[in-house]
């Protein structure tokens, strides 16, 4: 039987083109979970890929040379980099044995942290970000956020939610640098299509911003300046998603946050995500996390 069609069309861990071309020059990832890489070894990586994610990288030894959108720079033992995955990025070499910790975060999750400014318009725009100030107990920290991500212990990901956003914050705080300013030019061995990735950003950015209002195709499109069935065929085939599935599925990320960090009612919670009917809100939540809203607010009491 074909394993394929026994794939939920909610599943994340799979990728969302899986029938691209050989020659197409992205892999792309339809993953959107708040997690962490299996490995702690970094391989070399035969062609870019992409995520709708926030990355985190922390170098616990040796030295990575990352292609990134049309630049090449080295990440080095103790430093702490971070991008949006929406950037094509690419590991083409390694130095001797090279370990990392890499944490995945949520657009949605990312966008709703407090006070970060610069950083956050940064990121959207397309920053490598690398910390200016690495803390004594970074190293233990990263290890102790992939160990708790990798139980499945869904109350454990929430204390790993709030401790990892206030290390983000504290990263805003210190002071950081876009690599891209130091990084040298260096050319992908597969080109990629640069307007059209440019127009996919600035539909992921406005959704991302726009989720919780009353937003929808049309608006999406318009925000890029591309006819609708356009904006709908590239985007896609670059998220995995459709424009209306990534609406959703920022409304759930941040209705899921609500519902674990305050006691507000799930119907005061659903219109505040930006579902306009509270049976549409139980029927998605549902659909992608297996359970009412009032069940996994439950887990967290």
């Amino acid at each position: 039987m074909d394993s394929r069609k026994l794939r939920d069309p909610f599943d994340e861990s799979y990728p969302a083109d899986p029938n691209a071309a050989p020659g197409h020059p992205l892999v792309i990832f339809g993953d959107h979970r708040f997690c962490a890489g299996n490995s702690l070894d970094v391989r070399r990586m035969e062609r870019p890929h992409m995520h709708s994610q926030i990355e985190l990288n922390f170098v616990l030894e040796g030295t990575m040379t990352y292609w990134f959108d049309g630049r090449e720079f080295s990440v080095s033992e103790g430093q702490f980099a971070l991008f949006w995955g929406m950037i094509p990025h690419q590991v083409t070499a390694i130095a001797g044995p090279t370990r990392f910790v890499c944490l995945y975060v949520p657009l949605a999750v990312f966008l709703a942290l407090p006070g970060l400014g610069g950083l956050r318009n940064a990121m959207l725009r397309g920053a490598l970000v690398e910390a200016a100030l690495i803390r004594p107990a970074d190293r233990d920290s990263f290890l102790g956020w992939r160990q708790d991500l990798l139980s499945g212990d869904e109350p454990l990901e929430q204390i790993v939610r709030d401790e990892l956003g206030a290390r983000i914050r504290r990263l805003d705080r210190d002071g950081w640098c876009d690599l891209r300013e130091l990084a040298i030019a260096a050319p992908s061995a597969a080109g990629h299509d640069c307007k059209r990735m440019l127009h996919v950003e600035r539909m992921a950015r406005f959704i991302g911003e726009k989720a919780q209002d009353d937003i929808g195709l049309d608006d999406v499109a318009a925000a890029a300046g591309l006819h609708p069935n356009y904006a709908t065929t590239i985007f896609k085939r670059a998220v995995g998603l459709t424009i209306n599935q990534s609406i959703v599925r920022h409304r759930l990320d941040a209705a899921r946050s609500m519902l674990v960090a305050t006691d507000r009612p799930v119907a005061e919670i659903a219109f505040d995500a930006g579902f306009g009917s509270l049976s549409r809100f139980y029927q998605a939540f549902e659909q992608r996390f297996h359970t009412s809203p009032g069940a996994f607010r439950q887990k967290f009491v």
